[in-house]
Formats: C-alpha cells, sequence, structure tokens
C-alpha cells in the first residue's frame, strides 16, 4: 500500500467517477427544471388551448392518486370544449379526491338548460354526441297552436275563380266549335264489335265409336250489350246427332259478370224438338273460374238447370291445362229424350292446350261422363253404358 504508483491510479479513478457524476448533474438541471414549470401549469392547459380539436389522450394517467385542494375549477370556463373527442381508456375516475373542486359552481347558458331537459347543463360541451355539428338547442313545439292551420278541402270562399269563365258560355258538342258528327270522338264503349269463338271443335273417341262434337258462341253488340248465338251438339256418319241452339240477349251488369236472358232449341235423332225459356248469368268468378249457370223453363211445366265452370292451370306462358265441370238438372222425366228428374249427367275433362296464338290454341285432353238416376236406367235399356272415358283432340279458335 506505500507505492506511490497505486495512490496516483486510484486518485485517477476517483477522479473520472467524480467527473462523470458533475456531467450527468449538470446535464439533469435543465430538465428537471422544464417538467416542474410544465408540471405548474397543466391545469390551464385548457384554457390555452380552446382553438384547437386535437384528441387529449392520457392512457396512463391515474386520477385516483391526485390530490389538488388548491385548485379552483369553478372560474374555468369550458364552454368550447369538445369532451366527445378525448380518448382516456387508462383514466380512473372512481378514485377521485378532489373535495376542493368546485364543480358545481361551473357556469353554463341557462337557456339551454331550460330547453334541453335531458341535456348536460354545460351548452358548449358535447360528451360522446355523435356529431360535433349537433343543434345546440332541441326544437320544443309544445306552444305551437295548430288550430290557426287552414286545410284544403271544403266549401269554395265567394271570391273563387269560375272555371267556366273563360269558355264564354261554350260547351263541349254544342255551339260554332263543336265538329261535325262524322268527326265526333267515339269512345270504345260507344261502338258495336263481332266475335265468333269455338271453345270446344274436337274429335272424341270413346268405346271403340268416333265422333265430333263442337261447342261455341257467336256474338254482335257493345261492351255492356250484346246479342249472342250459343251452339253445342255432336255429329256421327256425317250427321247432327243432338243439339242446343241459344238465342240470347246478354247485358253486362257487373267488371266481372254478364246476364243472359232468350231462348233455347233442342234438336235430336229420334226425339222430339224441345223449345225453352232461358235465364241466366255467364262471368269470371274469384280466383279466376270462369262460371256459366243458366235456367230453363218449358211447355208442360219442364224445367231444367245448366252449369258449367272451368279454370285455367299455366304451365308456360302459353302451355297450360284447363280442367273443366258440367252437370244438368231436370225438373221432369222426358222418356222420349232418355232423361230422368233430379240431376241426369255429369262431365268432368282435362284438356292440355298450348296457345300458337290468342286466336288458335290446339290441344289433346280427357273426359270422364256419367249418367245418373233415372237417366241411367234409361241409358242402360237403350244398350248404352251409363259411364265412359273419352280421347278428345280438337282446336279453340275465335275471330
Amino acid at each position: 500500500m506505500n507505492n506511490p504508483l497505486g495512490i496516483l491510479v486510484m486518485n485517477s479513478q476517483l477522479k473520472k467517477k467524480f467527473l462523470a457524476a458533475t456531467i450527468i448533474t449538470a446535464g439533469m438541471t435543465p430538465m428537471l427544471a422544464y417538467a416542474q414549470a410544465d408540471g405548474g401549469h397543466t391545469g390551464h392547459a385548457s384554457e390555452s388551448s380552446k382553438a384547437t380539436n386535437t384528441p387529449v389522450t392520457a392512457p396512463g394517467m391515474n386520477h385516483g392518486s391526485m390530490n389538488m385542494p388548491g385548485m379552483d375549477h369553478g372560474s374555468m370556463d369550458m364552454s368550447g370544449m369538445n369532451h366527445g373527442s378525448m380518448g382516456m381508456p387508462g383514466m380512473n375516475h372512481g378514485a377521485e379526491q378532489a373535495p376542493a373542486q368546485g364543480h358545481d359552481a361551473m357556469k353554463a347558458p341557462t337557456k339551454q338548460a331550460e330547453t334541453s331537459k335531458g341535456s348536460s347543463a354545460m351548452s358548449g360541451m358535447t360528451h360522446g354526441q355523435p356529431s360535433s355539428s349537433a343543434p345546440a338547442s332541441v326544437h320544443n313545439m309544445d306552444a305551437m297552436d295548430h288550430g290557426d292551420m287552414q286545410m284544403q278541402g271544403g266549401s269554395a270562399p265567394p271570391d273563387a275563380r269560375d272555371p267556366n269563365a273563360y269558355s264564354d258560355g261554350y260547351v263541349r258538342n254544342a255551339g260554332k266549335y263543336a265538329l261535325p258528327p262524322s268527326e265526333k270522338l267515339v269512345m270504345s264503349d260507344m261502338h258495336n264489335f263481332g266475335s265468333v269463338s269455338f271453345d270446344r271443335l274436337e274429335y272424341v273417341r270413346a268405346r271403340g265409336e268416333e265422333w265430333a262434337a263442337y261447342e261455341g258462341e257467336a256474338w254482335y253488340g257493345s261492351t255492356y250489350n250484346r246479342a249472342v248465338i250459343k251452339a253445342e251438339g255432336e255429329v256421327a256418319s256425317g250427321k247432327l246427332q243432338e243439339s242446343k241452339t241459344q238465342l240470347l240477349w246478354r247485358h253486362a251488369v257487373s267488371t266481372f259478370w254478364d246476364t243472359e236472358l232468350g231462348v233455347r232449341f233442342d234438336h235430336g235423332q229420334g226425339a222430339p224438338n224441345r223449345e225453352w225459356l232461358a235465364f241466366g248469368f255467364k262471368g269470371l268468378a274469384p280466383y279466376w273460374f270462369e262460371v256459366d249457370a243458366t235456367a230453363y223453363v218449358g211447355p208442360s211445366g219442364r224445367t231444367a238447370l245448366g252449369l258449367k265452370a272451368e279454370y285455367d292451370i299455366l304451365l308456360t306462358q302459353k302451355l297450360y291445362i284447363q280442367p273443366s265441370v258440367e252437370m244438368n238438372f231436370y225438373g221432369k222425366d222426358d222418356e222420349r229424350w232418355g232423361i230422368g228428374s233430379g240431376l241426369t249427367d255429369g262431365t268432368a275433362g282435362l284438356r292440355l292446350k298450348y296457345e300458337v296464338t290468342r286466336q288458335f290454341v290446339p290441344y289433346i285432353g280427357v273426359e270422364w261422363s256419367s249418367k245418373f238416376g233415372k237417366t241411367a236406367d234409361y241409358a242402360r235399356a237403350a244398350g248404352d253404358s251409363k259411364q265412359e272415358t273419352r280421347f278428345v283432340a280438337g282446336l279453340s279458335f275465335r275471330f
């Protein structure tokens, strides 16, 4: 330890350590002074940043440990502060202790506090509102008197303009400006039209026998009144075997329904002709069922009722299936015609149709026909079957 060199070495090491500590102390002194000055003015930072909208983020702050007894917040004016943009996920407000902070003394505009009951008392502060451009007040229409509002309607006022004042007394289809009869406007329901249509013109095969059947009508008239001829029958071996022809007056009583009034003539091979008065209706029932119902009254107390219905089931815009049902009732027996009283016969058909055009519709199908009651007894006595299945192929057309 008496070595002078060792003492010099030790003294050199101490000098180095002392010099390093001095340099560090000199460098830290300005930083500490700046931090102390900045911390003393933190509470007044909001006043100097009224014009800035930069979000304040303080994730590491713990307000629970802050104690600011000398700070008076009552004199602060925070009307321009926007708390909605502040993001402070790490702040703990539950443990704040600020007994001397006079938040109750904060002064906000009294008018807004009165008009918006559910809003904050600090008018300029928006606490998490969706938009910072929201109106500062809520419209209150409780005091608005709607009784003074005049709605349109009622009688015209005495000084209202006469709608005919500018026509100089002229009316339509009269006076010197009226058109001649040849040039007058005629609506479509004032015209008379005509049409011929056949719903069935078909070839029929049943029990090894063949024949042709037809059913159609022709009419002429206007939209509301028409003269109509209905015809249906069967032709076999070049001869008319049976036919029913009706001459009717058809009148439209509603949008989808027509009434019919007229006469019917029946013709049959080996049977006397029959005449009937006819009254019925024809039209389109709900769900697009086409219905035709007619009652008949003839001489000697004869009565009859005919019912028909059909429906179109679309498979495509042009191809469709048409089921149909027909039933006939008679009030008296007519042995010459092979007809008994009550329900005499019924037919159910199913036809597959294809619309080449609206006017030209070929089809194929099948029908099931049956006779009932005394009519079936007459058929068996004549050697005919009371039930049969018919295969048909034909054409529907109109022009």
